[in-house]
């Protein structure tokens, strides 16, 4: 290792700690105080903070939502060094690719900056461009808030969240986004997805001209999808735009379990009449049990069924030691509470998601990383809703989607409540009583058949049995000795004390003290 490596190392700690030592971190971090420290720290905090917003079933809600709002510009590069990683990455001037290169960045962010610019064919393109040096600055943050995460005061947060988990996970997220080979594989993997949907587009990607440091895509010459003015100027129903959006974002989610993990405004647009996806980076990813239980979720809400959605909850969930089912079944009881009897298509999907995972983080069940995304999607979603069309329901999209004609139909929304529904819930479980005995009568003929029983003790009478199991213990001990010695007192062993061999005198003398023991631990409980 070269002396300006550890230089460099020991400069960029003495800055951490000054900006930490500001902030009065040892009097503990609040939401707005951690958004503070990582804005001053510099690009790479940002980025960490904006990973760190999805961990919603870590952290607690409040600091991901004051996370969510860190800026993403940042300074940008200088067009020098644009040009530099762009001949580095080619091999060749960047004269002999583009016939033009903008010289301002149409974005600055942490990782990458954006320019437009026209190939030499002719074609208008953006070129996304990384930052010379980001990967190995990353590496070393990284590596100096795993050794800040040791030093924080037990006031923080760090109490609340494993941090160090949480750092390795935000890590791995990043390293995949600072290889741009990465997303033009996403690129290409989500218009072969969508490209049977006829409303929906994506850029087209240059894979010849795209590798790690630099990406090059299609410029998409259409309108912000909040732009209102300008949609309704070009005669756009704002409804159906936002329809479409939820109905295409539920196909990614559930039907292809490969969604957009940052679907805010800035990364949608309409042009010529189709939702244009962009900035795919960042993408999640459902396994096909994932999405099943997200289903049954889904239906556990709509039928107001605790035990639907618990066992949704376990399926999907990981966890280091067995929950406690009990408690478990309680939160989830109250959740379902609080939304009482509200139509289904009146919740916000996206406060359900963050409400159960605060259940699942109160009961120390992780997501999987997928779903905290997803969570943070749809986060984004209700949000471009709430501007575009605030009377479109994604909850209601989203049954229809799933469940087909029988939530289309409006009418049979209110036959969910009392007797419709419970005969809906008490239908889906007799429905799988045929199977259950089946499988039973099976494993009980193969000579498999177990039977699990948990007990949930109260503190009191954990504590009586473990009082009354020592006593009997203590009691067969005396018992022993008395017989032991006894046995001994009848023959000529010498040593003696006064005339008792010494071994039986010993014995008897220990059983009286084991007898004393037990009756002053008596006397000392009943006070």
């Amino acid at each position: 290792m070269s002396t300006k490596e550890p230089n460099e190392y020991n400069s960029r700690l003495r800055e951490i700690t000054a900006v930490l030592r500001r902030h009065n971190i040892t009097r503990g971090v609040t939401p707005k105080k951690l958004r503070a420290i990582l804005e001053d720290l510099g690009p790479t905090f940002i980025k960490l903070g904006q990973i760190m917003s999805m961990h919603s079933d870590i952290l607690p809600k409040r600091y991901c939502d004051e996370l969510m709002l860190l800026r993403s510009e940042v300074t940008p590069m200088p067009f020098e060094e644009v040009v530099s990683v762009i001949e580095e990455s080619y091999g060749r001037s960047w004269k002999r690719v583009f016939s033009s290169i903008e010289e301002k960045p149409q974005g600055s962010a942490s990782i990458a900056q954006v320019h437009r610019a026209v190939l030499r064919t002719g074609e208008e393109v953006v070129v996304k461009v990384q930052r010379r040096g980001i990967y190995e600055k990353m590496s070393r943050d990284i590596a100096l808030l795993h050794k800040a995460v040791k030093l924080m005061p037990p006031v923080s947060i760090k109490g609340m969240a494993d941090l160090d988990l949480v750092l390795d996970e935000m890590w791995s997220v990043t390293r995949d986004e600072m290889n741009f080979l990465t997303e033009a594989s996403n690129m290409e993997e989500f218009a072969r997805r969508n490209r049977d949907v006829n409303f929906v587009g994506t850029p087209v990607l240059y894979q010849e001209f795209t590798t790690v440091h630099v990406l090059v895509m299609e410029y998409i010459d259409g309108c912000g999808i909040d732009d209102k003015e300008a949609l309704l100027a070009g005669g756009y129903d704002l409804n159906e735009i936002g329809s479409k959006l939820v109905d295409n974002y539920i196909k990614q989610v559930m039907d292809d379990g490969f969604f957009h993990a940052d679907p805010h405004s800035g990364n949608v647009k309409i042009r010529e009449g189709k939702i244009i996806w962009i900035d795919m980076g960042m993408m999640g990813r459902l396994t096909e049990h994932d999405r099943e239980m997200i289903g049954k979720a889904v239906q556990g809400v709509a039928l107001k069924d605790v035990g639907l959605i618990q066992q949704a909850v376990l399926a999907i969930g990981e966890f280091k030691e067995r929950p406690d089912q009990r408690k478990l079944y309680e939160d989830i009881e109250s959740l379902l509470l609080k939304y009482g009897d509200v139509e289904m298509g009146s919740i916000n999907v996206a406060e359900v998601m963050n409400d159960l995972m605060d259940v699942m983080k109160n009961n120390k069940i992780k997501m999987p990383h997928g779903l905290t995304m997803l969570a943070r999607g749809l986060t984004h979603m209700e949000g471009v809703l709430a501007d575009i069309a605030p009377e479109i329901n994604m909850v209601q999209i989203a049954t229809a989607h799933m469940s087909g004609e029988f939530f289309q139909r409006l009418d049979l929304k209110k036959e969910l409540k009392s007797s419709g529904r419970s005969a809906i819930k008490s239908l889906r479980k007799a429905l799988d009583i045929p199977s259950l005995i089946t499988d039973i009568m099976s494993t009980y003929l193969k000579g498999q058949s177990k039977v699990n029983l948990e007990l949930q003790a109260s503190d009191e009478l954990a504590k009586l049995l473990r009082r009354l199991v020592r006593n009997i213990v203590m009691g067969l001990w005396v018992m022993a000795l008395l017989i032991s010695s006894s046995i001994i007192c009848t023959t000529d062993m010498t040593p003696k004390i006064l005339g008792i061999p010494a071994i039986g005198a010993f014995g008897y003398m220990m059983a009286f003290v084991i007898v004393m023991y037990v009756f002053v631990k008596h006397i000392l409980s009943r006070k």
